[in-house]
């Protein structure tokens, strides 16, 4: 700092005060600083910053999965939001391992973020337990947990799977089959199951036609291997709901390799809205969760909480919304 300010010709506590805009630097001033540290590649050491100012300035997020189109979503809209604070994120991905998620909330907590958003609301006891500690906004999303940590954005997986087996049931289908993952790693995937289920008993149908496409996430490949194992052993089945768009496009996929009419024999829905959903063909119906808007919704949660506005734990209850398509209506 003591070279950009011989270089700037200002003194080394301009420099500092030029680096933490807080205001009381000319624009002169300003721009020489920022002139001379570009030409020395100075970078501001932040961690020393945060250290007398108590501010890291962050937030600590972690995702199921970074190559997940919905999650992308979210952690845009929640970066969105909080860029106009000057607040950025530090990410982590957890591999739908609560175990991992636990190595990873101590490993953030130890860089003191301002606030800490995690996916979905089952965690282990001992990550609870240092989220109930920090004394930092606590966000839990994609979920609508029984014992909420602190605020909540979310909603119930297990009711917008009911939407999809009520619809299809409206559309004449009885004899429903599920393709999900492996229900003890995916919380959100095994809620959608839960209320694949419940959806049928309501309906007086059978629950059992559940298959298993292996660990999360299921892939467009272990989609179309479980419809060929569902088309072998359950060849009378008439619908098909999917954990997920990429796992009912490869469904659709192992349909059309095999000669099978959609929606005229076997209807097919997924959950998440993805592009590809829109534009294969038929085009499936499926559940938009609003990943962008949880996203958003979460970063305002916790500008309120840092500016002292929320005096108690809040829930954004967000409303998936059924898209009905070709893939299961003819439409």
């Amino acid at each position: 700092m003591i070279d950009i300010a011989r270089l700037a010709g200002v003194s080394p506590m301009t420099v500092s005060r030029a680096f933490k805009a807080d205001g009381t630097v000319s624009e002169a001033a300003q721009a020489a600083v920022m002139k001379a540290a570009e030409d020395l590649g100075y970078v501001f050491d932040s961690t020393a910053s945060a250290l007398r100012s108590q501010r890291s300035d962050f937030v600590a997020v972690t995702i199921p999965s970074i190559n997940n189109a919905n999650f992308a979503d979210t952690v845009r809209g929640l970066s969105d939001g909080l860029r106009a604070r000057g607040l950025q994120i530090l990410l982590g991905y957890t591999d739908y391992d609560v175990q991992a998620e636990e190595t990873l909330i101590a490993q953030l907590l130890r860089r003191r973020p301002e606030a800490m958003v995690v996916t979905g609301g089952t965690h282990t006891d001992r990550s609870r337990a240092l989220l109930d500690k920090a004394a930092i906004p606590v966000i839990e999303i994609w979920d609508l947990p029984d014992r909420p940590i602190g605020h909540v954005v979310g909603f119930s997986n297990a009711a917008a799977m009911g939407t999809l087996v009520d619809h299809l049931v409206a559309q004449g289908r009885r004899r429903i089959a599920f393709i999900g993952g492996d229900a003890a790693r995916d919380t959100r995937g095994t809620d959608r199951r839960r209320g694949f289920v419940a959806a049928m008993q309501r309906h007086g149908l059978d629950t059992t036609r559940l298959i298993d496409a292996g660990p999360p996430p299921i892939s467009m490949a272990e989609g179309a291997a479980a419809m060929a194992d569902l088309l072998a052993r359950l060849p009378d089945t008439d619908a098909v709901v999917c954990v997920s768009d990429l796992s009912a496009f490869g469904a659709l996929t192992e349909c059309q390799r095999q000669g099978v009419d959609v929606p005229g024999r076997v209807a097919i829905a997924g959950f998440g809205d993805y592009e590809i959903a829109a534009i294969c063909v038929p085009p499936l119906t499926t559940i938009n969760p609003f990943p962008r808007r949880i996203g958003s919704d979460a970063a305002s949660l916790i500008l309120q909480a840092l500016d002292g506005t929320l005096s108690q734990p809040a829930t954004i209850h967000i409303a998936p919304e059924l898209l009905t398509r070709a893939s299961s209506s003819g439409a």
